[in-house]
């Protein structure tokens, strides 16, 4: 998949794409998405959701299949016909229109494909393998990471969180081909099998790519041991969430001392072409002091091999059937348990998402997206938000001036729904009809100059981090804004026709999820303009660190298979802002139905359906495999610990459902949290 250059979002959960049009009619929740043979008190998880889950069983092609997913698969048939539209009369189409097209039909010649296998990235392998010096190894460095394969670290441009109108270059930790460093570290028996597997992928993969056997066996361990080297020296995820701990203001001057191996001016000088940078960011300053011991002990041949790997990993999903059917047999069957991967045309979909994505949103939106849910939903988030402020002002355990910078970063939040005023130019986006990786090289670098020209401009609130058609939402915490895009508003998230109770519960919670990520652990240690500054009492802080614990130890203690257990700490953010969500959102749904009041609608009453709403967005299934995986790599709890973690602590959810001590449901009160 195509790399992107962004800085790290607070997202709802990564989903799909799309948005469809609107029933007229009065839409409700569905019951046969319930499991009535359950109780809701002892799992309500699989009371409100286990009906659909058996109507959805887990096909070959998924490693999971959630609410999200159908969702996609809906919202893909619709691109399809979008682009399949554009692709068929590419001859007389201009701009982004043939762009899309020409794009759409080159991933989808696989004869075009196959006949050139590993062809396009040929030469450049062949240029590697000529390397013979380290002065000539970082020339190659520089190419590379020019063209968005970022061997050893990687970089992008972002507002500088602490002077948050201005952009900074960053300068991250990185250079792994398995997901995390504990593929790499750990030594129980899943992880050792994982490596093992890895390994063996690395030589069929050097195998399809001109090496002979015992090269490629060479190379694999080469490769393999690199990559140990450097996930020994990472930052883990849970420190990775710590901002003011991969904050770390660097001179150019004072980067050189640090890691002398490479000639950062030269290094600047290309990736920076025509920018007088004098100070970065260097997020991981003990990472990048150990990587410059890394890179001068390696061998010549094993950077050859490691600069083989990147480009052949970063170009599998682009070249012939041979090497994405190996590919998908190591980072689909191996890692997440998958069977059989997706049809050609949704990758392809895909690809456009990632290269043309805004410029395919425009068309999108025009013909998809209905004006009166923007409407909607600024209605809704002003109620929200209203009721946030209500939930300040009356909150017993903060004090009175920490309270009011509170309210004052709320109310300077911006709100972004729906598609951008403003879209994004692709004119300068070179597609041709020559190779799927050329194209995709044309378009990293199309990326990487619009992303560093940032540097010589103030940070553009107007911007959007999402394409429209993204079926998500983000909160980011250095331009203080909450952004919901076309593609969430849409059921199980939001219905256009639905009453208050179902709609509170689903996209009111998400919006009220995103607003709270603004005073999670991560967001609260950024004021109201973006930047990275303490406005918080010291007893205050105090009793939030003490809140949160009740959080971090209730996850932790939750056992997802086998000996397994959820990491609290690395997924707190997410954890308090689904019990800040519900909360707020709940919160105001009481002051909707004392305005617009509901009745009883299938034998359940409003804060009922609330829940219901709620837990119906996380249904799926899910393999062994992935849980495995998304518990080290996804700061978001499962789906069903989203549900059975987090509404145990909300006094209302036990009061609708009656749930009482001694029921599964149930969590004592002094372990319960209520932060916001």
């Amino acid at each position: 998949m195509k790399k992107n250059f962004f800085f790290p979002l607070i997202a709802l959960a990564i989903v799909g794409t799309g948005c469809k049009q609107q029933n007229k009619v009065v839409q409700t929740l569905d019951l046969k998405n319930l499991d009535t043979t359950v109780n809701p008190k002892d799992d309500f998880y699989q009371f409100a959701c286990g009906g659909w889950m058996k109507q959805h069983p887990l096909t070959e092609e998924y490693a999971r299949y959630g609410s999200f997913n159908k969702l996609e698969e809906e919202n893909q048939i619709q691109l399809k016909e979008l682009v399949s539209e554009l692709a068929n009369q590419v001859k007389e189409e201009k701009g982004v229109a043939k762009k899309i097209g020409t794009l759409y039909n080159i991933a989808m010649d696989s004869n075009k494909l196959n006949k050139e296998g590993y062809q396009p990235i040929r030469a450049e392998l062949e240029n590697i393998r000529k390397i013979d010096s380290k002065t000539a190894a970082f020339a190659k460095l520089l190419e590379l990471q020019y063209s968005g394969v970022c061997p050893f670290f990687s970089y992008y441009v972002a507002p500088d969180i602490t002077n948050s109108k201005a952009n900074i270059f960053n300068i991250v930790q990185g250079g792994l081909n398995l997901p995390d460093r504990d593929y790499y570290l750990k030594n129980d028996e899943q992880n050792k099998k994982i490596r093992q597997e890895y390994l063996l992928h690395l030589e069929k993969m050097f195998a399809l790519c001109g090496n002979d056997k015992a090269s490629a066996k060479t190379k694999a361990k080469q490769v393999l041991d690199i990559e140990t080297q450097i996930a020994k020296i990472q930052f883990s995820r849970t420190e990775l969430r710590n901002p003011r701990k991969n904050f770390n203001k660097t001179t150019v001057a004072d980067l050189q001392k640090i890691a002398p191996a490479i000639d950062w001016t030269q290094y600047f000088q290309t990736i920076v072409p025509n920018s007088k940078i004098t100070e970065v960011n260097l997020a991981q300053v003990p990472f990048m002091k150990a990587l410059n011991t890394i890179y001068q002990k390696a061998s010549i041949d094993q950077i050859k091999a490691y600069y083989e790997w990147n480009i052949i990993h970063e170009a599998a999903s682009y070249l012939g059937d041979d090497l994405y059917a190996q590919n998908f047999d190591f980072y689909g069957k191996t890692m997440s348990g998958q069977t059989q991967m997706k049809p050609r045309w949704k990758r392809a979909i895909n690809n456009i998402n990632g290269i043309i994505g805004e410029g395919l949103g425009q068309m999108y939106v025009k013909k998809y997206f209905p004006a009166e849910a923007k409407e909607r939903m600024i209605k809704l988030v002003d109620n929200i938000k209203t009721s946030m402020g209500e939930r300040f002002a009356n909150n017993d355990w903060m004090s009175a001036s920490t309270k009011t910078k509170a309210k004052e970063k709320l109310d300077a939040i911006i709100v972004k729904i729906g598609y951008p005023d403003q879209w994004r130019d692709y004119t300068a986006l070179n597609i041709q009809e020559d190779s799927y990786w050329a194209n995709v090289l044309r378009s990293n670098r199309f990326d990487i100059d619009y992303m560093i020209a940032k540097l010589q401009k103030p940070v553009d609130r107007n911007e959007w981090q999402m394409t429209p058609q993204t079926s998500n939402a983000y909160y980011d915490p250095t331009t203080n804004e909450i952004c919901f895009p076309a593609g969430i508003l849409q059921p199980p998230f939001f219905y256009m026709s639905g009453d208050d109770a179902i709609n509170y519960g689903a996209i009111g919670v998400v919006i009220a999820h995103e607003l709270t990520h603004g005073f999670d652990d991560q967001g609260r240690q950024f004021d109201k303009d973006g930047n990275l500054k303490d406005w918080w009492s010291e007893e205050d802080a105090t009793k939030f660190q003490s809140k949160t614990k009740l959080i971090v130890d209730h996850f932790n203690k939750i056992l997802v298979i086998d000996t397994l257990h959820a990491n609290g700490d690395f997924t707190l953010g997410e954890n308090i802002a689904d019990n800040g969500g519900l909360n707020i959102s709940f919160a105001a749904l009481q002051k909707a139905l004392k305005t617009n009041p509901v009745k009883d609608i299938d034998g359940f009453t409003p804060n009922q359906r609330f829940f219901l709403s709620y837990a119906s967005v996380w249904a799926g299934n899910i393999r062994d495999k992935e849980i495995r995986r998304l518990t080290m790599v996804d700061p978001h709890s499962l789906g069903k610990w989203r549900v059975n973690g987090t509404l145990p602590h909300l006094q209302a959810f036990l009061d609708a459902f009656n749930i009482q001590e001694g029921d599964a449901m149930w969590l004592a009160p002094e372990k319960r949290a209520r932060i916001w």
